[in-house]
């Protein structure tokens, strides 16, 4: 079934780009109290992709949710990467995503039934090809509409892997080309081709099921989902966290059909500047860097790929096997020792 409704019409920015700024967020989180529990191996204290709570000397528990407006014109699409998005959480974390909860805010008097039919519909085939339980969920009427899931996995205590533990050595691999939120605003003004949202749509609703599955084979015990943040953002969190400095090389990052072109016209959203402020104290930026491709550093992505920190000698194997799926695989940098108490990014 489908419907003829354009869920972009609802919105003037929607998927991850539609997040608080981080800056705010961090100094709200940052009175907030914090349980004090040996069970808790992964908190809020370390900004990561899901909670950790270790039931047994066997399974621990990952505990994540993510919801946000649309970004897309089809209901059933948005449906599935709103819980593409929500289960990459699970994936970044090591994890095997076990159940979910659906979280609807829809206004039943403006939009038809339909439509919401529709997002639930393509939430539920994305959790089926995870391999997810959905058991129910909540609603509430609100507009513009969200949706997303509560989701939970499990992982080995042992096998967890976290944003804080990358080493010196290590290689960058990024699993998915950037550029979902260009495209989407280029879409939005009608500047982007059909064809290169397209290619957007089918990343977003991409799962990083096998990027966990290769990462746990491969021993990989750093990484993190590039979402709303950007990849500097997300990074810049990695890099604190692990206490490391990473480099990247701009002309690496893979990007998806038409961004730079967008980019080059001026189609920037406002995320990418607001991501940008966020990083610039921590990002050290080469003289002559190409601004289309800071910006493109600093995109917010929905339903983005994993950034990963692999041994170096295991990485031409992952990313052989990681090709499999993700075609736009890249290895983008490299992780150093921080020396300094300067940028713990930098970006050429």
């Amino acid at each position: 079934m489908s419907t003829d409704f354009d869920m972009m019409s609802t919105v003037e920015y929607g998927g991850c780009s539609a997040k608080l700024p981080a800056e705010e967020l961090e100094k709200l989180l940052a009175g907030l109290p914090i349980l004090d529990d040996e069970r808790l191996l992964v908190g809020s204290d370390t900004h990561d992709d899901a909670m950790v709570w270790k039931i047994n000397d066997e399974t621990a528990l990952i505990s994540t949710t993510d919801f946000f407006p649309p970004m897309c014109s089809d209901a059933y699409e948005f449906g599935q990467i709103a819980a593409s998005n929500a289960l990459s959480d699970i994936y970044a974390m090591g994890g095997i995503a076990l159940s979910a909860l659906n979280l609807v805010m829809f206004p039943n008097e403006r939009i038809p039934m339909d439509v919401l039919r529709e997002m639930l519909r393509g939430g539920a085939d994305k959790c089926v090809e995870a391999g997810a339980v959905l058991g129910g969920g909540h609603t509430i009427d609100d507009y513009p509409p969200k949706y997303g899931l509560a989701v939970t996995g499990t992982v080995h205590p042992e096998r967890i892997i976290t944003n804080s533990a990358a080493k010196p050595g290590d290689v960058l691999i990024l699993t998915k080309a950037l550029g979902t939120g260009v495209l989407a605003a280029g879409k939005r003004i009608g500047e982007a081709r059909e064809e290169d949202f397209r290619a957007a749509i089918e990343s977003m609703k991409q799962l990083n099921k096998a990027a966990a599955e290769i990462m746990q084979k491969y021993g990989v015990r750093c990484a993190t989902d590039v979402t709303g943040f950007s990849l500097l953002g997300h990074g810049l969190k990695l890099a604190k966290e692990s206490n490391v400095r990473l480099e990247i090389d701009s002309s690496s990052i893979p990007q998806l059909p038409g961004v730079y072109e967008l980019l080059d016209y001026g189609c920037i959203p406002g995320a990418a500047f607001r991501n940008l402020s966020y990083v610039e104290a921590g990002v050290k930026f080469a003289a002559g860097l190409d601004y289309n491709l800071k910006m493109l550093a600093a995109d917010a992505q929905t339903s983005g790929g994993i950034l990963m920190c692999a041994a170096e000698d295991a990485a031409d194997e992952i990313l052989k096997k990681l090709k499999l799926t993700y075609k736009y695989t890249a290895v983008i940098g490299r992780v150093n020792a921080q020396e300094t108490a300067d940028a713990v990014i930098s970006i050429t």
